[in-house]
């Protein structure tokens, strides 16, 4: 990799990670009360980093069935992608964490001990995948590094999307999130070669 490629990668992540911190603070900014503005900075980088998920899960299998300029940059920058998601969702936990501190009762309130449970592990994949990023890990790691982010992919799938079906008398973006997750979820599985969640394969 030269260096002008990675000055580029990195200055995409730099700035898809911007985007959600002004999403973010935009929200935030916007509510007269600061718990609701929290809540909608812990909504913006939900929404945020499903996104993202979902262009770098998805986005050999939508190359591979429809092949094209902009299906062929997803997947060329899919690891510059899952890394964004990953900090994106990095800031949804400080948002999170932002709320315990401003009011107690209202995170209790939202947050029961399974989600700690298993929103733990997910952000224990996300740790694992992200640093596991690079070409050296991969040929490190050899077959394990497959595994990892095959299994971590999945499982921050099927917990976005259950983090968004508890919202589906909400609003219409939340029953398009969901078919979004479903659909790269259904994509990878019609695919006759199944490729792992590419946070660090170029």
């Amino acid at each position: 990799m030269t260096t002008t490629s990675h000055r580029t990668r990195w200055g995409l992540i730099a700035l898809l990670s911007l985007l959600v911190a002004g999403c973010a603070l935009a929200t935030f900014a916007a509510q007269a009360d600061p718990v609701a503005g929290i809540r909608m900075a812990i909504r913006s980088t939900a929404r945020t980093s499903l996104l993202l998920f979902c262009a770098a899960f998805g986005a050999a299998a939508l190359h591979a069935r429809w092949p094209g300029a902009a299906t062929r940059w997803l997947r060329a920058n899919r690891r510059e992608l899952g890394l964004s998601f990953a900090a994106s969702h990095t800031m949804h936990a400080a948002a999170l964490a932002t709320l315990h501190q401003a009011s107690p009762g209202t995170f209790a309130a939202l947050v029961n001990p399974a989600m700690w449970v298993l929103g733990g592990l997910g952000y224990v994949f996300i740790a694992a995948m992200a640093l596991t990023s690079t070409n050296a890990a991969q040929r490190a790691m050899g077959a394990n590094w497959r595994r990892l982010h095959l299994i971590g992919g999945y499982y921050l799938a099927i917990g976005l999307f259950n983090g968004v079906i508890k919202h589906l008398n909400e609003g219409a973006i939340y029953w398009l999130m969901a078919t979004l997750v479903v659909s790269v979820l259904v994509l990878r599985w019609t695919q006759p070669r199944r490729q792992g969640l590419a946070l660090g394969k170029v």
